[in-house]
């Protein structure tokens, strides 16, 4: 479930996000400053049938050689409780439309032509620091939406969170109904996410951070 994908880019994504997430490593540091991450809705493009293929490279679909089409994105994270510790084995889940602007979903790729060497969805178990990462593709537009990509967050039967997370600098972000329903600029700046060219990357893949502070009180 909680598959690593050992590649160059991989190492040099993992490695750029460890001064940013240095912060949290201290125990406590800033808790008095962590705001729960907003939540956003579901929307109606939840798999109504998983992929047999559910790993954190959406780019390959089983043993496929044949990559998905759209800009390759290194994305990653930490999942982190509001007093700023990590929450280890946390289920993160993905799920986004194709470059076309399909979801894997039968009331969408039904009806519309679908890149089946994407696979939609994915999920990763978090590690000792809560560290989370998936290879995909940078979310595109579709009718209706900005580019944006869906997130779920687990622990066991609890639910933490439900929210999606939006293109830094994206113009039709401010078009976007549910993007504008966060008033609060922080709120927006906290789903807001820089997709950086990655250094060295002769493939032009992108990097992209976003780290979730949710709402859990471990069990005693």
């Amino acid at each position: 479930m909680s598959l690593l994908i050992h590649c160059p880019s991989r190492r040099v994504f993992l490695g750029s996000m460890t001064l940013g997430a240095a912060a949290f490593l201290t125990r406590g540091v800033f808790a008095d400053e962590l705001s729960k991450t907003p939540a956003q809705t579901e929307g109606p493009f939840y798999p109504d049938k998983l992929p047999l293929d559910t790993d954190n490279d959406l780019l390959i679909v089983n043993d496929a050689i044949t990559p998905a089409v759209g800009k390759v994105t290194h994305l990653g994270g930490r999942i982190l409780d509001a007093n700023g510790e990590p929450i280890r084995n946390a289920l993160v889940e993905i799920w986004q439309c194709d470059n076309t602007g399909v979801y894997i979903h039968t009331r969408d790729s039904g009806r519309k032509p679908r890149d089946t060497n994407f696979q939609g969805y994915g999920r990763f178990l978090t590690g000792s620091s809560g560290e989370y990462y998936f290879r995909t593709i940078k979310p595109v537009q579709y009718p209706g939406r900005c580019p944006h990509i869906h997130f779920k967050v687990r622990k066991g039967e609890h639910e933490l969170l439900t929210t999606q997370c939006y293109v830094k600098g994206e113009a039709s972000n401010q078009r976007d109904g549910i993007y504008r329903s966060l008033r609060d600029p922080k709120s927006r700046d906290a789903l807001t996410v820089d997709f950086t060219p990655m250094p060295k990357s002769k493939a032009g893949e992108l990097a992209a951070k976003f780290d979730m502070i949710v709402g859990y009180t471990p069990e005693a």
